[in-house]
């Protein structure tokens, strides 16, 4: 008689289903588990990575999370924390790549996709903007002021500044909203106004501002 019962199979590791499914077959939880590379006595590495990920709430907060708060808890060490940050800079930056080689207006779902991974996931309020040459490409991007959890001081003095120290012809200005809340306050109403004002004089375009609220932007528009 066969026997109906089938054998346990154990789950892949996450290198072993890198190499034989890709990389994009991996969990969140398993990307993590990866960048520590090995668990703690008592602890498998997969059970530290699902933690982390829990107590910070998406991969971009895990691996931006500040090394006052990482620093608490066991397992992880210096090393650890400069592969977060070395991860998420990586992205960051290879996020910007594909912005300088066509004109950033025409594909807004680029310009969003790069402001989510350079604001998005951070604890405070950021600053920053895209400058532009006449054609609309990328000259840079530079976070240009950060704050608390609720306000950030932005100087478009300072912004009409740095554009003409990089002869920039347009802007593309971004903040985050740690709450979440994608909705623009009047403040942020009133700054596109300022702002817009400000660089008109100089002759730079202000194509849009926009809020990062988690994975989403939306404009704050102008009063």
């Amino acid at each position: 008689m066969t026997s109906i019962l089938q054998p346990h199979l154990t789950p892949p590791r996450p290198r072993e289903k890198l190499l034989s499914r890709g990389v994009q077959s991996l969990e969140d939880v398993e990307l993590i588990a990866l960048l520590l590379g090995t668990g703690q006595p008592g602890k498998p590495v997969m059970t530290l990575a699902q933690e982390l990920l829990d107590e910070f709430g998406s991969i971009s907060a895990t691996l931006s999370a500040p090394w006052e708060q990482l620093r608490l808890r066991p397992g992880i060490g210096y090393a650890r924390f400069s592969l977060f940050q070395a991860a998420r800079e990586l992205a960051k930056r290879a996020s910007a790549e594909p912005l300088s080689e066509r004109p950033l207006m025409n594909d807004s779902e680029k310009v969003s996709q790069f402001l989510v991974a350079q604001l998005g996931g951070q604890p405070f309020e950021t600053f920053g903007v895209i400058f532009l040459d006449n054609r609309h490409r990328l000259i840079r991007f530079e976070r240009l002021f950060s704050g608390s959890l609720t306000q950030t001081a932005v100087y478009p003095r300072e912004v009409a500044r740095r554009g003409l120290q990089l002869n920039a012809a347009a802007v593309i200005v971004a903040h985050n909203h740690p709450s979440g809340t994608a909705e623009p306050s009047q403040a942020d109403q009133l700054l596109t106004t300022q702002l817009r004002r400000t660089l008109a004089g100089l002759e730079i375009a202000l194509l849009d501002h926009l809020i990062v609220a988690g994975s989403r932007t939306i404009s704050a528009g102008e009063v």
